[in-house]
């Protein structure tokens, strides 16, 4: 009989199976085994981020790296709907940032977080039981798809040989993180 866990391993290797990295989610929690993040309310995962916008953007320097990951971290408007607009243009545009070149001249460049034209210099990470600081308590999604550090997805998975469970139980919990999780 298949069981939620079940579901979550399967769906787990499929991701590797196509070559995708994992992780558990309590390995990178901050008093995990490899600590990818400061505390539990944290959900990007910046020492990622930080090397994919190193790798991706040879041009910037250490500081400008350290201003794209700030930019990328913080919350830059007080609604999800906006916060997401926002967080889209910088994934399709990159991050507009202003820089000192190695000539000593201000220079102006978007940094991108993505490469959209080769893949492969992406960082793909799948993590199960990825748990965040909630609002109310603390929350734990299935699995969180990251791509360069960066929280894409979230999958919430159902027991499918529960005859109660079905995809409105997955709705409102997924619902329950977008009210709780920044």
């Amino acid at each position: 009989m298949i069981t939620e866990d079940k579901l979550e391993q399967h769906a787990l290797q499929w991701f590797q199976d196509t070559g995708w990295d994992y992780l558990p989610g309590p390995t990178l929690a901050p008093d995990g085994d490899r600590p990818e993040r400061t505390d539990y309310r944290a959900v990007v995962l910046r020492d990622r981020l930080a090397e994919a916008a190193t790798n991706l953007n040879p041009q910037l320097p250490r500081a400008a790296v350290d201003e794209v990951v700030h930019i990328v971290s913080t919350r830059a408007h007080p609604s999800l709907v906006q916060n997401n607009r926002s967080f889209h243009r910088l994934l399709i545009e990159g991050v507009k940032i202003e820089f000192t070149n190695v000539a000593g001249e201000k220079v102006t460049d978007h940094a991108q977080l993505v490469d959209f034209q080769n893949v492969q210099n992406n960082d793909f990470l799948v993590v199960n039981q990825f748990t965040v600081t909630g609002t109310k308590k603390p929350r734990r999604p299935d699995i969180v798809v990251f791509i360069n550090g960066l929280p894409l997805s979230v999958i919430k998975l159902k027991n499918p040989a529960d005859e109660t469970a079905d995809i409105w139980q997955a709705y409102d919990q997924l619902q329950t993180y977008k009210d709780e999780i920044e």
